[in-house]
């Protein structure tokens, strides 16, 4: 029992050590703009609502892709897959204000643990609060 707690809590630490690393990108070419369709344009609050989401959370998907997938799509240490309602509705009851605090300062709850910032000492708090808003805009 012991030994496979020690492997356990060895990969666990590889896992996170590795979350912190970014990878160096050259910058993305800016995909070119989509021919309009001739069909009806959606709704103009829906329209507003999904430029608003797609402006607002490009730095956070950018985050999520270099610091965050690592530990949050593989489910690693309890962390919750963005989409998965059941997992991040109860995250999302306690507000944002929370998660932005936990996803900062780190936590350990009963349904597993958060390092503080990722385990990226370089992310800013914007980089990590828009990571978060990005997770949730995907779990609502």
């Amino acid at each position: 029992m012991k030994m496979t707690s020690l492997v356990l809590a060895v990969s666990l630490a590889a896992l996170l050590s590795a979350c912190g690393k970014q990878e160096s990108a050259a910058p993305e070419a800016p995909a070119p703009a989509p021919a309009a369709p001739e069909a009806a344009a959606p709704a103009p609050a829906a329209e507003a609502e999904e430029t608003h989401v797609a402006e607002g959370n490009d730095l956070g998907k950018k985050v999520y892709g270099n610091v965050c997938a690592m530990c949050h799509a593989a489910g690693v240490a309890g962390a919750p897959k963005p989409g998965d309602k059941a997992d991040w509705g109860p995250r999302i009851a306690q507000g944002m204000d929370t998660l932005h605090k936990h996803a900062l300062e780190g936590f350990t709850g009963a349904k597993g643990m958060m390092p503080a910032r990722g385990g990226s000492t370089t992310l800013s708090d914007d980089d990590v609060k828009a990571a978060v808003d990005f997770m949730v805009a995907q779990s609502k």
